[in-house]
Order: structure tokens, then C-alpha cells, then sequence
């Protein structure tokens, strides 16, 4: 019996490392393929500029060694201990930016990770950490490992952590490529905003509970609708955010105010809770589909949609023109 839970034990210990080694892997192919993101988020997390090209290619030249060195089991143990110092010293440098308040965007993976760092930030590399410190004592009772298990066993784990990798990475590419073609799609719109009193397009956006909103369900109780264009990395849209709530309670009775943000649900709902939007829907596009038909440009922007579904007014773009349109639509219904 102890034979049999000794060999599970060692193909735990072989899993740990392959997965230790596929996560720094992808992580490490993110940032090489994506060297303009990555040196922004070398600033972005404090670096000075000057020191950025250098830890730029630093991280990813780190992260390959990582990645090679935690499979062999002569270095298994030293690269597991880098890999831990290195999440820890990457999770210190999230909390700094979560305690002061800045939400950057994460790019530890490239096109996987373009989304701001956060809570579930924290926690991912939490649970990185410790499957790093479990591969670093798992390394030192099992030192054989993966000698001591069946060869095609051990490299028919090898091959389906290879193909998983593969998997999430052309996973990132379609996102990024989506990402683009998006872009792409935004820069030959023509003039922003759609003209006003065009009949508003219709659209179908989703809740933090993924349900779906669309444009008739907001007009059903004859309030006129704005919707705010925000990003969860854009510091002047947190910055806007946090205002929605008290402009909200001022035009409750004649507007209702939508912040649409784009893609996971889950993720808008923490970045809406973070700037207080209570009372305010925080619904999501899954690519920029909203945006596309409506001509938005950028963020933070706003559209006015009359009661009748028409276009109320032109696009409002920059947090102060949100807050011009807000009040010239209370002053419109008023009068």
C-alpha cells in the first residue's frame, strides 16, 4: 500500500513542476511577444524608466531559466526557491499599487493578462507561491523524481502539459488578435458618435451574474439613458466612477446611468465596487460590439439616448464632457 501512495506522491511531485514550469513558460513567451506591453507594465508597476528596457527582457530571461531548470531534478529545488521569491517580490509590488490605489493592467502573460491587477491578482500568485514552496519540498524528500516513475508515464505527462500550454497560448492569441481587428475596426469608424437623432442601435450586455441587458430593457421606464464607456485600467474612467453615484442620485428621475465596460463580468463587478457604483448597472461588452456601433473612440466617453431611442446628444468624450452632459440632460427634461 505504502508503495502505491509513495508512487502517487511522485507523480504529484512531477505534476507540481510541470505545471510550475508550463505557467513561467507561458509567462515568459507573453512578455517576448508582446515587448511594448511589457515595458509599459514594468513602469506601470514603479520600475524607472530608464531601467525598464533592462527588466524588461530581465523578467522573461528569469522566467525561461525558471521554467527549464524547475524539470531536471539536480536544479528542481534551486528554481523552485527562485520561482517563490520571485511571486513573492511580484505580489509585494501588487499590494503597493492596490494600497495606493492604482489598478494597472497585470501583462504578466501578454495577451492572457490584460486585464487590472486586483484581489484575484493576490490570490493567484498565493496559490503560485505555495504550488512553488510544495515543488521545492517535494524536490528535496523525492529527489529521483521523475527517475523512479514508468518513462512513458512520465513523458505522457510531459506531452499533455506541452499541449495545455499550447492550448492557453493560442487561447491569448485569439484574444489578441481579436483585440486588434476591434482597434483596427474603431481607427476607420469615420467621425465619432453617431449623429444626433439617429435611431440608437439596439445591443445585448451582460451583468455581473451574466445575464443580459439590452437597450429596450433600459427604456421601458421612459427615462432617457446614458451610457458611460469606461476601462478597468483607465485611471481618469475610476476617476469618473467614483462621481456616476452622486450625479445618479441628482437625476435618478429622469436618467438612468449605464457604465459598460468590456470583458470578463466578474472582473467589472469588483472594479465596480471598487469606485462605489451602487445603484449604477455595471454591465459588460464581450469584445467592443457597443462601442463599434455607437463610434466610440476612447474612454472615458458617454452616449445620451432619449426616451424615443434616438441619439440625444453628441458623444461626450473626457470625463469633464461626461459631466457637462449629465447636467445639460437634467436641465433639457427640466425645462
Amino acid at each position: 500500500m505504502w508503495d502505491g501512495a509513495g508512487m502517487l506522491i511522485e507523480y504529484g511531485v512531477w505534476v507540481s513542476r510541470l505545471v510550475v514550469s508550463a505557467v513561467f513558460g507561458l509567462s515568459a513567451v507573453g512578455k517576448l511577444t508582446d515587448r511594448a506591453t511589457t515595458r509599459s507594465s514594468v513602469v506601470d508597476f514603479g520600475v524607472p524608466i530608464r531601467w525598464a528596457p533592462v527588466v524588461a527582457w530581465g523578467l522573461p530571461v528569469l522566467e525561461v531559466v525558471i521554467a527549464v531548470a524547475v524539470l531536471p531534478p539536480w536544479t528542481a529545488v534551486a528554481a523552485a526557491v527562485l520561482a517563490a521569491v520571485a511571486l513573492a517580490v511580484f505580489t509585494a509590488a501588487i499590494v503597493r499599487l492596490l494600497v495606493r490605489g492604482k489598478r494597472p493592467a497585470c501583462s504578466c502573460f501578454g495577451s492572457l493578462s490584460d486585464a487590472p491587477i486586483g484581489a484575484w491578482t493576490v490570490a493567484r500568485n498565493g496559490v503560485l507561491t505555495a504550488l512553488a514552496v510544495l515543488v521545492c519540498l517535494g524536490s528535496l524528500v523525492y529527489p529521483q523524481v521523475p527517475g523512479g516513475l514508468p518513462a512513458d508515464n512520465a513523458v505522457g505527462l510531459v506531452v499533455v502539459a506541452v499541449l495545455a500550454a499550447l492550448l492557453v497560448w493560442m487561447f491569448g492569441e485569439v484574444r489578441g488578435l481579436r483585440r486588434r481587428v476591434d482597434e483596427q475596426a474603431l481607427s476607420t469608424l469615420g467621425a465619432e458618435g453617431l449623429p444626433v437623432g439617429a435611431v440608437a442601435p439596439e445591443f445585448e450586455l451582460f451583468d455581473v451574474e451574466d445575464g443580459r441587458t439590452t437597450l429596450e430593457s433600459l427604456l421601458v421606464h421612459g427615462r432617457r439613458v446614458l451610457l458611460v464607456f469606461v476601462h478597468p485600467s483607465c485611471e481618469l474612467c475610476a476617476a469618473l466612477a467614483r462621481e456616476l453615484p452622486r450625479w445618479h442620485s441628482r437625476t435618478a428621475d429622469v436618467l438612468t446611468i449605464v457604465a459598460v465596460g468590456n470583458g470578463d463580468a466578474a472582473e467589472q463587478a469588483e472594479w465596480g465596487q471598487a469606485q462605489g457604483l451602487n445603484g449604477i448597472a455595471a454591465l459588460v461588452q464581450r469584445g467592443n460590439e457597443a462601442a463599434l456601433r455607437y463610434r466610440i473612440r476612447g474612454t472615458p466617453s458617454a452616449v445620451l439616448i432619449d426616451a424615443d431611442g434616438r441619439v440625444g446628444a453628441p458623444v461626450a468624450r473626457g470625463a469633464m464632457a461626461v459631466r457637462e452632459l449629465i447636467m445639460s440632460s437634467k436641465k433639457v427634461v427640466r425645462q
